[in-house]
């Protein structure tokens, strides 16, 4: 899926039924970098942001609490939507 088509839907909200895969993409954009992962937890981080980013999927689907978390660090920090490379 495309990500800024995601994002949009997940600041609308729609935090159900997302692919772990596909979320992980936009942390990404969002310029964060996975820094450690211990079993299925995997943990982003961002040198601007103070605070961890800790994912992990449950049947492929990222936890809807982990996304609106996310979503409060974007908000809190400004960050915006890296272009792809």
């Amino acid at each position: 899926m495309n990500s800024r088509r995601l994002f949009e839907r997940l600041k609308q909200g729609h935090v159900r039924n997302v692919a772990f895969r596909d979320f992980v993409v936009v942390v990404e954009r969002f310029g964060f970098r996975k820094v450690r992962q211990e079993g299925s937890h995997q943990a982003f981080s961002r040198t601007d942001v103070a605070e961890l980013l800790n994912l992990q999927p449950v049947r492929g689907e990222v936890k809807s609490y982990q996304i609106r978390q996310f979503l409060r660090l974007v908000e809190k920090y400004n960050l915006q939507l890296e272009n792809p490379p």
